[in-house]
């Protein structure tokens, strides 16, 4: 957990997230709603990129399928803005709450989180993750601006999370496997798409509950490599 790329692009969020806070409450509003914009395409832009690396999107669809009917049961989303609430001492959906789960999954779903987080941990390369930092403190910059401190607090998220990833890399190696690679970053980038459309404000798409659909196209394939010939 103490992996040095961990620790650099936690605190890349960070201080992105702090000058972006600062920053935004400088802003008038029209420069605000201009940001979300501006974050909402890009992601959009991003979202579609990783959802093009699928390479079955059949086992794509029945992973979001299935992901998401399990966390709306479990009320994924609705724990994780639970615990926001809670370290913002607030209730409901409040820009705190959007922030935290909206950096949440950008910073820590992608091809650059596993396949960087797999390096460190192997064979201790830190390349891909020193530059998913610079990317990510940019990001977390112009989400702060917009979103507020709740992006700050995301920061626990890419600690834990890939600190985790790094900590069991020799376990989960065959993640870098373009068969599971594919796949598991096209359902992520489903995911992103669907942040976008959230901070475009189009429809209020319930991202955290996909989560589990992350679990369940590895599973998927794995299954299916039973019934390959």
């Amino acid at each position: 957990m103490l992996n040095i790329a961990v620790i650099v692009n936690t605190l890349a969020v960070l201080l992105g997230s702090v000058l972006g806070t600062f920053i935004g409450n400088k802003l008038p509003e029209n420069i605000r709603k201009i940001l979300f914009s501006a974050v909402g395409l890009t992601t959009l832009i991003i979202g579609v990129d990783m959802g093009l690396e699928a390479s079955n999107l059949i086992v794509v669809l029945v992973s979001l399928a299935l992901g998401g009917v399990i966390g709306e049961l479990l009320k994924i989303e609705q724990g994780l803005g639970k615990l926001a609430n809670l370290v913002e001492n607030s209730e409901g959906e409040t820009p705190f709450v959007k922030g935290f789960i909206t950096a949440t999954v950008l910073f820590v779903i992608g091809p650059m989180t596993i396949i960087g987080c797999l390096n460190a941990g192997l064979v201790g390369d830190n390349s891909i993750i020193f530059l998913k930092s610079v990317l990510d403190g940019i990001s977390a910059m112009v989400l702060a601006s917009a979103y507020g401190t709740g992006v700050i607090f995301s920061t626990l998220s890419v600690y834990l999370i890939q600190g985790l990833i790094v900590s069991l890399a020799g376990m989960l190696s065959f993640l870098s496997n373009p068969y599971y690679l594919n796949d598991f970053t096209a359902v992520g980038g489903a995911m992103v798409i669907a942040v976008g459309i959230r901070l475009l404000e189009i429809k209020d798409i319930k991202v955290g509950n996909f989560l589990p659909s992350l679990i369940i196209v590895v599973l998927i394939n794995y299954i299916l490599t039973f019934f390959v010939l």
